[in-house]
């Protein structure tokens, strides 16, 4: 693909909005090659994705964003935005447990060129996935939990610090299976993005599989989501489902949502790494 400015906005919906857009990027030359909208009756916000060729621009990054500042000042103060290159590899840390089956799926799309982005380090609290992480070349840093949730606050300081540090793109909770306390979930708002071994809002927190075997569910899922402060409840990226009947046990639950896990993680990090996602409030809108 050819390098590609990517605007992103939303802002009060009002007339003239894609009008005024398409007149910025016309009187640059900008060549936009895909393009989506979406204005929402309810919360009348609009939305907008545009994807520019970057050489038709004829300017660096920096100077296409500080003209647009006029315009977003224009369009009200409420109006939020971003302009991203393409060109700039987007960095990701991997928050992970004991279970390695979204680790590795990840790991296999990035190295096979398939994310743009880059895995610059993964952190688990426990050691179990530090073989299958160096073995494809990413630094993995261990750090011990306590049982006591009210010891763990030197350990969440630890892995904030190894975070920070990088500052990446996205920190994806890869079955982390710790709650991320208030002040990290504001400090990393819009960047942390989990994968819940469910389809939410049922069954949240621990052991959903279990609820829903109790339950007699037919249908198990997955959820790939922001993280917040108020637990599994995040504005939701992706979900998928996988129909289940009678005669499937926990076992068979678990096994059959690994698979839903993998593919709705990608997706949901993919469409983030790629700024298709707006949130506004407790919605996303994702243009894929």
């Amino acid at each position: 693909m050819s390098r590609r400015f990517v605007l992103s906005l939303g802002c009060p919906d009002r007339i003239g909005i894609v009008a005024r857009i398409a007149t910025f990027l016309a009187e640059l030359g900008g060549t936009i090659v895909e393009a989506a909208y979406h204005a929402d009756e309810n919360s009348r916000w609009f939305f907008t994705r545009q994807s520019v060729d970057a050489e038709s621009i004829g300017m660096d990054l920096d100077e296409l964003r500080r003209r647009f500042a006029r315009v977003a000042a224009e369009l009200g103060p409420e109006t939020d935005w971003n302009i991203a290159d393409s060109a700039e590899p987007k960095d990701i840390v991997v928050l992970v447990s004991k279970e390695g089956h979204c680790l590795h799926d990840l790991m296999g799309r990035v190295g096979s060129g398939d994310f743009p982005a880059r895995i610059r380090a993964v952190i688990g609290n426990h050691d179990t996935l530090r073989g299958m992480t160096e073995a494809h070349g990413i630094p993995f840093h261990h750090v011990p939990f306590p049982a006591d949730p009210a010891e763990r606050a030197p350990a969440f300081a630890e892995v904030a610090s190894i975070v920070d540090d990088i500052d990446p793109h996205a920190i994806v909770l890869a079955r982390f299976m710790q709650v991320l306390p208030d002040d990290l979930c504001t400090r990393w708002a819009g960047r942390a993005i989990n994968i819940h071994h469910s389809f939410l809002p049922s069954f949240v927190g621990a052991r959903p599989y279990h609820q829903a075997h109790i339950r007699g569910v037919k249908l198990i899922g997955a959820t790939c989501h922001y993280v917040t402060a108020d637990l599994d409840e995040g504005p939701i990226i992706e979900q998928d489902v996988i129909r289940v009947d009678h005669a499937a046990t926990v076992q068979d639950m678990v096994r059959q949502g690994r698979d839903a896990e993998k593919l709705v993680l990608a997706r949901g990090l993919r469409w983030h790494l790629e700024d298709r996602v707006l949130v506004h409030d407790a919605r996303t809108v994702v243009f894929t």
